[in-house]
């Protein structure tokens, strides 16, 4: 194992004494934590040095005479020498707030002369141990430290992992403590429990925990995790696939439940257009194996893949097939989901944001408005064979009033211009191209139907392009325009 800065370590305080000193504001927040953690506080600080918040805190917790809840037991006096005294009784923690050096100083030498753990706010020198930021499921409770080194990144991590963590979570964690002896002796060590205990923990962030102390309820539940058919075919254990969108390509935009999909997959099959930052939000232990299928370039074929899901699904694997966009626009799903079906393997599907979503952040735009588009069409920019569409409705596809968005067109943007100007559509209508969108080295220009061709041009061909048809890109044209007028005007200056 590594160097820890820390040792991260659970303190149980339920029923026990805690010295606090000091009345500010961020004696109040520790104070509400160690009553919500069920310890007896005792408080010492002079009534005229309390802080609003402190005052307040008093008179909601106080001196509440619950069993196992925390209370808060306010001295009308400063801390001395005679509370760490032979006589007094020894606190399981002792902590202070105050400006002064030596004021904690003292107080350290105090608590550790006493030998009870000490924590001076603010003063790392005078401290045995230190409050990090928290994320609350209780049961379950995540500590954050940075070492007093960066409380703020403490939190911004914090906000990630309370994102990723439902709330429900909490239910789950205090109904496995219910079930754990009914588990024991309903099912088998070894496998079968284990198998229970991954079936539960897939559920626990699926859903609402059932009522706490409901036994039918439980029993039930036991009963249906247990016997939940996760497929038998040909005599082994079948797993399950995911399809998972991997939204555009920022790792930002991936769904929570995408996130929770990747860390319970034992097998991942991703495209080559996802992105390393979303891999690197898999489990670790996690097979990786690239089967991107891209135009022009030598990919895995559609059955493969399909059969490589099988395999290890057969194996009985947790499987994420992980796509580009949005799984349902564009991504074959519906040959994947047939063939998957057709093999009694248990699919399930998690929806990502679709590059036509992200087009339309990128441009600042909205791809319907009122007065410029009531429909959307999302549009494949290739056929089969690789040339244009012709299975297409192209008239319709040519009506003003709409806006379309072709995938996969790249090198079909002439053809696209030239076929949508012969059925009618102006060549003056505004168009946005962007390649490699939400990435970092995303590029994107507007322009004139006309000049479709030479814009994707300009962008090049060698990454993902998404084009935009509609008046709803005129805002971004009109800027482009201005824009090339001021550089003309500039060099002929």
């Amino acid at each position: 194992m590594g160097e820890l800065s820390v040792l991260p370590v659970f303190f149980a305080l339920k029923g026990r004494t805690v010295l606090m000193a000091g009345g500010s504001a961020a004696a109040a927040w520790k104070a509400e934590m160690l009553a919500a953690a069920g310890a007896a506080v005792e408080l010492y600080a002079p009534f005229d040095e309390l802080d609003p918040e402190m005052t307040s805190l008093l008179g909601e917790i106080g001196t509440k005479n619950q069993p196992g809840a925390g209370q808060i037991r306010h001295h009308d006096r400063p801390w001395a020498l005679d509370l760490f005294g032979a006589e007094a009784p020894r606190p399981a923690l002792a902590l202070l707030d105050t400006e002064s050096e030596a004021e904690g100083h003292a107080f350290a030498c105090a608590a550790r002369a006493a030998s009870v753990p000490v924590n001076v706010v603010d003063k790392p020198a005078f401290c045995d141990f230190a409050f990090g930021s928290i994320v609350n499921r209780s049961p379950v409770v995540i500590g954050i430290s940075t070492r007093g080194a960066a409380p703020i990144l403490g939190q911004a991590i914090r906000r990630r992992i309370e994102t990723l963590l439902p709330p429900a979570l909490s239910g789950w964690a205090a109904l496995a403590a219910e079930l754990r002896t009914a588990t024991m002796e309903k099912l088998s060590p070894g496998l079968e429990r284990r198998t229970f205990w991954e079936r539960f923990a897939d559920k626990a962030f699926l859903t609402r925990a059932p009522d706490a102390g409901d036994e039918s309820e439980a029993a039930k539940l036991i009963e249906e995790i247990a016997t939940a058919p996760e497929s038998q075919a040909h005599g082994a254990k079948v797993g399950r696939v995911t399809l998972v969108g991997a939204g555009p390509g920022e790792a930002e935009l991936l769904t929570l439940k995408a996130v929770r999909a990747l860390q319970a997959a034992d097998v991942i099959l991703f495209d080559d257009l996802v992105s390393d930052a979303i891999l690197e939000l898999a489990r670790r232990e996690a097979k990786r194996m690239l089967v991107g299928k891209r135009a022009s370039r030598e990919s895995c074929r559609q059955e493969d893949i399909n059969a490589l899901m099988v395999q290890f699904a057969r194996a009985g694997k947790s499987v994420v097939r992980l796509k580009s966009g949005d799984v349902s626009v564009f991504g074959r799903a519906g040959e994947e989901l047939r063939e998957l079906k057709a093999e009694g393997i248990p699919v399930s599907i998690v929806p990502g944001i679709t590059a036509a979503s992200a087009l339309a952040a990128s441009f600042n735009i909205s791809l319907t408005h009122r007065d410029h588009a009531q429909e959307l069409r999302l549009v494949t920019g290739h056929s089969k064979k690789g040339g244009l569409p012709e299975d297409v409705d192209w008239p319709a596809l040519a009506k003003p009033g709409a806006t379309t968005i072709f995938y996969m067109g790249g090198r079909m943007a002439g053809r696209i211009a030239e076929r949508l100007i012969a059925e009618g559509l102006s060549p003056s209508t505004p168009v946005g191209v962007a390649a490699n969108l939400s990435r970092e080295d995303e590029t994107r220009a507007a322009g004139r139907l006309s000049d479709l061709a030479a814009i994707v041009t300009t962008i090049g061909l060698d990454r993902p392009i998404l084009i935009g048809v509609g008046d709803v890109f005129g805002e971004a044209v009109e800027m482009a325009e201005s824009g090339n007028r001021e550089t003309r005007a500039a060099l002929a200056g």
